[in-house]
């Protein structure tokens, strides 16, 4: 017999799902703001708590860890109950889950602002509040571990997979990172456990896993989710989901040292880091080709509902970011991006139009589910959205391209006598015009997400724009390994 939707519990997931929205907007704004502060140094001003310094981290957090961290969570709540049939496990602790997740967020925000981190490359916040995120990440997994256990499906579908890899990845990576030895219980100061190359490899080993399960394989598990269900279609096939899972959870691990090279770190090590860099490339194309094909016979699908069109669209950001990363791991290819702006380009190809546009697509399909509406407020809008933020995504990226790509060039070039060609102020300058780009990019992308605000809220008050298209808000059966599974 189906479940209700009254046997799940659905509470905490509508939580989850406003603090997304939220935090988006809050993170996309503070983007802006350093954006300009970038292009328009006079913007910093004399305070330092909003110096481009301190709002950087601030940013970067609120986008990765706010946005997306509460993005994952309630995705995989919705999708482990939805797939295995089960409500959540753990009575109170999906609550504790979410109230202790925004105690991080506002506590890390505070740590960033003043200046209370440990001065790694993510500019962490001290040692209490990462002990603090640890038992709330402990209680998450429990929650979902739990809920599997209790699955009234007899199989495990791979959504699931990618959010339980994601889970305890990141667990280890967070402990390991962030280990420190505090100078008293009861005052903020601490002491990391590791120092010089031993320190930068393991930040690196934890910086791009945060990429690898953080914003890649928790994210894959929406996807696996959202585009069949949106689609209408199965999995284009299961077999190829979960050699992609395997090959990709165990080449990630070993890609970190491909951001040190030209280092004191080792040759062996660097050389290890590009050679698993390059190797990802093929898995990672294997989830995106499975991805885009699960639309064989649905095309026509992309002209009506514009929440499957960001979703695919965000399929192929995915399938192009991880082909421009193994290329940039290459180490004649690393010489000229690293410390350049490409790399910012590359970042936000992923970030904004693999992370946010599966995530936007996610929140645009639960919201009517979750508030048991009929469908969207405005079809329209949605579109409007994806055009906006699409145009805005298209000048971020390009004029960091161009804009890495010439810093790379002209801090190597060399004048007939052997001297360097441009000093470091002259390629700061050249590079005004394409920050005032990326500055407008951003700018389009922030008011993309304030349009969604506005369709979200409407929707959820159960308002419905006259003259709309219609899409039902729930448009196919239950995704399940048995409905997924392809015959191929």
């Amino acid at each position: 017999m189906a479940s209700t939707s009254s046997d799940y519990n659905y509470g905490v997931v509508r939580l989850f799902t406003i603090a997304t929205v939220l935090w988006g907007v809050v993170g996309f704004l503070v983007g802006v703001v350093i954006a300009l502060q970038l292009a328009f140094p006079v913007l910093n001003l004399d305070l330092s708590y909003t110096s481009f310094g301190r709002l950087r981290p601030l940013h970067t957090s609120a986008v990765i860890f706010a946005f997306g961290g509460n993005a994952l969570f309630a995705t995989s709540y919705f999708i482990v109950q939805r797939t295995c049939r089960a409500r959540l496990w753990g009575g109170p602790l999906p609550m504790f889950t979410f109230i202790g997740y925004q105690i991080f967020i506002v506590a890390a925000a505070v740590s960033y602002v003043t200046g209370v981190t440990q001065s790694k490359e993510y500019a962490e916040p001290e040692w209490f509040v990462d002990a603090w995120l640890t038992i709330v990440w402990v209680a998450y997994l429990l929650v979902f571990l739990g809920t599997l256990w209790r699955r009234k499906e007899p199989h495990i579908y791979v959504a699931n997979w990618f959010f339980l890899a994601f889970i305890v990845t990141v667990a280890i990576l967070h402990i390991l990172n962030n280990l420190a030895w505090p100078v008293s219980f009861l005052g903020a100061k601490s002491y990391v456990m590791f120092s010089g190359v031993q320190d930068a490899m393991l930040q690196w080993w934890y910086g791009h896993n945060a990429v690898g399960f953080f914003l890649t394989a928790g994210f894959l598990g929406i996807m696996y989710y959202f585009v069949p269900k949106r689609a209408g279609r199965p999995v284009y096939s299961y077999r190829l989901s979960i050699v992609h899972f395997w090959s990709l959870i165990f080449l990630y691990i070993w890609a970190g040292p491909h951001h040190l090279h030209y280092t004191a770190l080792p040759d062996w090590a660097q050389t290890l880091g590009m050679t698993f860099s390059i190797m990802l490339w093929m898995p990672s194309w294997g989830g995106m080709i499975n991805g885009l094909m699960t639309l064989r016979g649905s095309w026509d699908k992309l002209r009506t509902d514009p929440v499957l069109r960001m979703l695919v669209v965000s399929v192929g950001f995915y399938g192009m970011s991880t082909f421009e990363g193994p290329v940039m791991a290459i180490k004649a290819v690393n010489a000229l991006s690293h410390y350049t702006d490409w790399t910012i380009g590359h970042v936000h190809s992923g970030a904004l139009g693999w992370v946010a546009f599966v995530s936007f697509g996610a929140m645009y399909h639960l919201v009517p589910v979750l508030w048991q509406r009929e469908r969207l407020y405005s079809l329209r809008l949605v579109s409007l959205h994806f055009w906006i933020a699409t145009v805005g995504i298209v000048l971020y990226i390009t004029a960091m391209w161009v804009s890495g790509i010439m810093q790379g060039l002209m801090w190597r070039a060399y004048d007939e006598l052997g001297f360097l060609q441009y000093s470091f102020v002259e390629s700061v300058e050249a590079m005004h015009p394409y920050y005032i780009i990326r500055a407008l990019g951003g700018i389009l992308f922030l008011l993309g997400a304030l349009i969604m605000v506005y369709n979200l809220w409407r929707t959820m008050r159960g308002d419905i724009r006259a003259g709309e298209p219609v899409v039902a808000s729930d448009p196919t059966t239950e995704v399940t390994p048995a409905t997924a599974a392809a015959p191929n």
